[in-house]
């Protein structure tokens, strides 16, 4: 059960990181945000709780969840920052 909240608080960040991303104009659409954001999320979410040993899915602490919201966050953001800066570039030629 810990293991599913922890993808979903992955999910979430990231989705909230993409619609940040998208306040710029790297935005993608509303749509687009938030799913880019969310893969970004749980990617690099999943990577940061391989790093930091919280990826048991046991690990339902202040740390876990830190952690779970900052890489979740942060993945969103620059997934969707790349993927609106690849189509900022390729719309400008």
């Amino acid at each position: 059960m810990e293991m599913l909240i922890n993808l979903l608080v992955q999910i979430i960040s990231g989705a909230v990181g993409g619609n940040i991303v998208g306040m710029t104009k790297q935005s993608l659409g509303t749509g687009l945000n938030t799913f880019l954001g969310g893969i970004g999320g749980l990617v690099l979410g999943q990577i940061v709780a391989a790093l930091t040993g919280t990826s048991g899915g046991e690990a339902l602490d202040v740390a876990a969840v830190g952690g779970n919201i900052v890489g979740g966050g942060v993945g969103g953001l620059v997934l969707t920052w790349v993927v609106g800066f690849i189509k900022s570039k390729m719309a400008a030629k």
